[in-house]
């Protein structure tokens, strides 16, 4: 299992499960660069084999909800840091 810690002056976020997913509630701050950041997130898991493993609905003001398969949790949460919107991620027992 992971745990990571969101960069709080950039981005909001709100972890659910639900049923076999994970459901992210985002919120991102600024504009540039973060915006077109999390575009490249999506970009990730849009261009791979799998149509089901991110789900991104995207809303007004840099609003998203995300809903991850439970089997690709820690690649997203990974893509997250890569992306800096995470200042930490570690693994717990």
């Amino acid at each position: 299992m992971l745990i990571y810690k969101p960069n709080q002056d950039v981005i909001r976020i709100q972890e659910t499960t639900n049923g076999n997913d994970i459901e992210f509630h985002i919120h991102i701050f600024g504009e540039e660069p973060f915006v077109e950041r999390m575009k490249l997130v999506r970009e990730k898991f849009d261009e791979n084999q799998a149509l089901t493993d991110v789900l991104f609905y995207v809303y007004p003001n840099h609003e998203y909800r995300v809903i991850v398969r439970q089997d690709y949790y820690n690649d997203f949460v990974l893509e997250l840091m890569r992306h800096q919107f995470l200042q930490s991620v570690e693994w717990t027992a």
